[in-house]
Protein backbone atom coordinates (compact mmCIF):
# COMPACT_ATOMS: atom_id res chain seq x y z
CA UNK A 1 0.00 0.00 0.00
CA UNK A 2 1.55 3.53 -1.17
CA UNK A 3 1.24 6.59 1.77
CA UNK A 4 2.36 9.04 -1.31
CA UNK A 5 -0.80 11.15 -2.17
CA UNK A 6 -2.16 10.89 -5.93
CA UNK A 7 -2.13 14.65 -6.15
CA UNK A 8 -3.79 14.80 -9.72
CA UNK A 9 -0.65 16.93 -10.96
CA UNK A 10 1.41 13.93 -10.50
CA UNK A 11 -1.24 11.93 -12.24
CA UNK A 12 -1.36 14.25 -15.09
CA UNK A 13 2.03 16.04 -14.90
CA UNK A 14 1.71 17.49 -18.76
CA UNK A 15 -2.04 18.52 -18.34
CA UNK A 16 -0.96 20.89 -14.81
CA UNK A 17 -1.70 24.41 -16.74
CA UNK A 18 -4.93 22.54 -18.55
CA UNK A 19 -6.61 21.32 -15.40
CA UNK A 20 -5.71 25.21 -13.87
CA UNK A 21 -7.69 26.30 -17.25
CA UNK A 22 -10.44 24.37 -16.88
CA UNK A 23 -10.61 24.54 -13.28
CA UNK A 24 -11.25 28.37 -13.94
CA UNK A 25 -13.89 27.97 -17.25
CA UNK A 26 -16.00 24.40 -16.18
CA UNK A 27 -17.43 24.64 -12.78
CA UNK A 28 -18.10 20.67 -13.37
CA UNK A 29 -14.71 20.17 -14.23
CA UNK A 30 -13.91 22.18 -10.95
CA UNK A 31 -16.61 20.29 -8.67
CA UNK A 32 -14.80 16.89 -9.91
CA UNK A 33 -11.13 17.95 -9.60
CA UNK A 34 -12.29 19.26 -5.72
CA UNK A 35 -14.32 16.31 -5.25
CA UNK A 36 -10.83 14.23 -6.15
CA UNK A 37 -8.55 16.10 -3.99
CA UNK A 38 -11.60 15.70 -1.17
CA UNK A 39 -11.39 11.62 -1.89
CA UNK A 40 -7.45 11.60 -2.20
CA UNK A 41 -6.50 13.49 1.19
CA UNK A 42 -9.02 11.50 2.74
CA UNK A 43 -7.65 8.10 1.44
CA UNK A 44 -4.21 9.49 2.14
CA UNK A 45 -5.15 10.38 5.79
CA UNK A 46 -6.58 6.75 6.01
CA UNK A 47 -3.41 4.73 4.61
CA UNK A 48 -1.54 7.13 7.20
CA UNK A 49 -3.16 6.01 10.18
CA UNK A 50 -4.63 9.62 11.29
CA UNK A 51 -7.68 8.80 10.71
CA UNK A 52 -9.53 5.57 11.08
CA UNK A 53 -11.33 3.31 8.74
CA UNK A 54 -12.74 0.02 7.47
CA UNK A 55 -11.25 -1.88 4.82
CA UNK A 56 -14.20 -1.63 3.01
CA UNK A 57 -14.53 2.19 3.49
CA UNK A 58 -11.26 2.26 2.02
CA UNK A 59 -12.03 0.32 -0.88
CA UNK A 60 -15.24 2.06 -1.95
CA UNK A 61 -12.87 5.23 -1.40
CA UNK A 62 -10.36 4.27 -4.01
CA UNK A 63 -13.03 2.97 -6.34
CA UNK A 64 -14.36 6.30 -6.03
CA UNK A 65 -11.11 7.96 -6.63
CA UNK A 66 -10.69 5.80 -9.49
CA UNK A 67 -13.71 7.19 -10.71
CA UNK A 68 -13.04 10.59 -10.48
CA UNK A 69 -9.91 10.38 -12.28
CA UNK A 70 -11.33 8.67 -15.29
CA UNK A 71 -13.60 11.54 -15.44
CA UNK A 72 -11.05 14.12 -15.10
CA UNK A 73 -8.85 11.95 -17.63
CA UNK A 74 -12.09 11.89 -20.06
CA UNK A 75 -12.42 15.09 -20.14
CA UNK A 76 -8.87 16.42 -20.56
CA UNK A 77 -8.25 14.45 -23.49
CA UNK A 78 -11.90 15.29 -25.02
CA UNK A 79 -11.59 18.89 -24.56
CA UNK A 80 -8.36 18.99 -25.98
Amino acid sequence: MSHTPHELAEEFPDAVERMQALKEADPHFARLADQYHEVNREIHRIETDIEPASDEHQTELRKKRLYLKDQIGAMLTTEA
